[in-house]
């Protein structure tokens, strides 16, 4: 049993499972918009959010710890190293301009973690920034990589996912606040910190209500795939409504970072 745990934190702690639901977001896009070319893509958003998620988690402890790191924070340098080459393969087969918006969103990778400014945080510690970084790389790579990256015209139908996306991802990250107001520097000001959590919960059922909303205006869309749009809607909303600060980490690390992947089956199944 014990291993079976290790084994699953160097999962999540390796950001594999926050990278299967980047390429899980992906897939969605193909899907939805019939783009038989998707693996590329996929592939690259993959390696790239493990690439930049150890990046962003790990580099100033592997920075201080050279001479002592232990076992699991080596072999996700190593993961990270061997993703790292495997982005440059998948980057080198995707569009001119899909590469530009990769570099593109690379830069703003580097702003969330590195200071560029004299005496200045980076922009993950820029008072109340960072859920909206977050939310919008992620749209930028699920949807608008393998859009342009197809030639497909950003037509109202593509805006109305990225907002839904945008939203997808919002209360992801309310739920990751949550449960880890506790353990935040309250300089970050994260949403709760700002307006507690009831009232952010608030919010996100607001936003998850508009995501809802949103899909009804969407043209060319299945019931099918509607119904299965709801069902994730719904359960995102339990997700959120129960987070509280004595949940485990497995809660929000896995279970509610999962749903991306499930939706994903789901559509899978219908296909």
């Amino acid at each position: 049993m014990n291993i079976i745990k290790r084994l699953l934190d160097f999962y999540i702690n390796s950001s594999l499972h926050v990278s299967l639901s980047v390429y899980a977001l992906v897939r969605m896009t193909g899907f939805l918009y019939a783009i038989d070319a998707i693996q590329p893509v996929a592939n690259f958003a993959f390696f790239g959010a493990i690439v930049g998620y150890n990046f962003v988690k790990y580099v100033a402890l592997a920075r201080t710890q050279k001479g002592q790191m232990r076992t699991e924070l080596k072999l996700i340098v190593i993961l990270s190293l061997l993703s790292f080459l495997a982005t440059g393969y998948f980057f080198f087969q995707l569009g001119p301009t899909t590469k530009i918006i990769s570099v593109a969103l690379l830069l703003v990778t580097l702003l969330y973690t590195l200071p560029f400014f004299p005496n200045r945080k980076n922009a993950r510690n820029w008072v109340g920034f960072k859920i909206y970084i977050v939310a919008l790389s992620w749209v930028g790579v699920t949807l608008f990589l393998p859009i342009v990256n197809a030639g497909i015209p950003c037509s109202v139908n593509v805006f109305i996912i990225a907002i839904q996306r945008f939203i997808l991802i919002f209360v992801l990250v309310l739920i990751f606040e949550i449960i880890d107001l506790q353990v935040d520097d309250p300089n970050l000001k994260t949403v709760p910190q700002q307006i507690g959590v009831e009232r952010t919960k608030i919010v996100g059922a607001v936003l998850l209500f508009v995501f809802a909303l949103l899909g009804f205006f969407q043209t060319n869309f299945l019931f099918l795939t509607l119904f299965i749009r709801l069902g994730v809607v719904f359960t995102l909303l339990l997700f959120l409504l129960f987070a509280n600060e004595k949940q485990s980490k497995y809660y929000s690390s896995f279970w509610a970072e999962s749903i991306p992947i499930f939706w994903w089956f789901l559509l899978l199944l219908i296909q």
